[in-house]
Formats: C-alpha cells, sequence, structure tokens
C-alpha cells in the first residue's frame, strides 16, 4: 500500500486539495500498478505561524 504525505503550509481550498490528491493518486496507480483505492495520501497542514525560512516566520513574509 503506498503511502504519501504532503508538509505544506494551511491555507489552501478543499477543492485545492482534493484535485491535488486525485492527481497523485492517478499518477502512483500509473507509476506502481497498483489499485488506486490502496494509495493513502495526507496532507499534513502547518499553520504559518509554527513554520519559517531563512529565519523568518511564513506569517511575516511579504510572500502570498
Amino acid at each position: 500500500m503506498p503511502e504519501i504525505y504532503i508538509y505544506a503550509i494551511e491555507g489552501r481550498s478543499t477543492d485545492q486539495k482534493c484535485a491535488l490528491i486525485r492527481e497523485i493518486t492517478d499518477s502512483v496507480v500509473r507509476n506502481f500498478q497498483v489499485d488506486p483505492s490502496t494509495v493513502m495520501i495526507q496532507i499534513m497542514e502547518t499553520p504559518k505561524t509554527s513554520k519559517a525560512k531563512g529565519g523568518v516566520l511564513f506569517s511575516d513574509r511579504d510572500e502570498p
């Protein structure tokens, strides 16, 4: 059973996450030759106040 974990800053819509999950599932099915029902995907979301890059919290960055 393939398991995929995605780490991301929170803020994506449910539709965006569903689209990503569909595309990743399709890719795993095609490349690993497995049934879609065996593919497990979990999105691990982190608040912008709990993650930093270059010593600056994502909540304090000017980037979208």
